[in-house]
């Protein structure tokens, strides 16, 4: 089943990427960056590259996946969000693209304990996690995902 990471240019979003290709898995990622898009082409990865505050872009994107891995540090980083004022609206609208896509399962990569709803499964995953990569996959492997560690 498809999975997408947006933020997929971050240092994290790379190594997410880099664990969950596998054979018979499709892998996208949303980036900001050509340079990151290149690379991640080269490997194997469908990539769509633009502004990850534009919601209906993001959507267009998730579009099929069963699983999206929102990176939240690409909400709030130095790149250029030209459709919201702030980290929350982005993250909102990471959330309603989500949704809106037919998307089944979040994972957020992120130290917020809020976050935005979704009419499907949610998991949050610390980014400082040591092994916040396997954690992902796994989370993306399982038949089912508990409700986010609250606090």
């Amino acid at each position: 089943m498809p999975v997408i990471v947006v933020g997929a240019d971050t240092e994290r979003g790379r190594a997410i990427v880099g664990g969950l290709i596998s054979p018979g898995r499709e892998v996208r990622a949303f980036v900001s960056e050509p340079g990151a898009a290149s690379e991640l082409r080269r490997a194997g990865v469908k990539v769509a590259t633009g502004d990850v505050s534009d919601e209906s872009h993001v959507q267009g994107a998730a579009s099929g996946c069963f699983t999206a891995v929102l990176v939240t540090e690409a909400a709030r980083d130095e790149r250029e969000r030209a459709f919201a004022s702030d980290e929350v609206d982005v993250l909102r609208g990471w959330a309603r693209a989500a949704e809106a896509a037919g998307v089944s399962r979040v994972i957020w990569v992120t130290e917020l304990t809020e976050l935005p709803t979704h009419g499907g499964e949610i998991a949050r995953v610390s980014p400082s996690h040591p092994d916040l990569v396997l954690q992902v996959v796994d989370l993306d492997n399982a038949l089912r995902l508990a409700p986010p560690e609250r606090g």
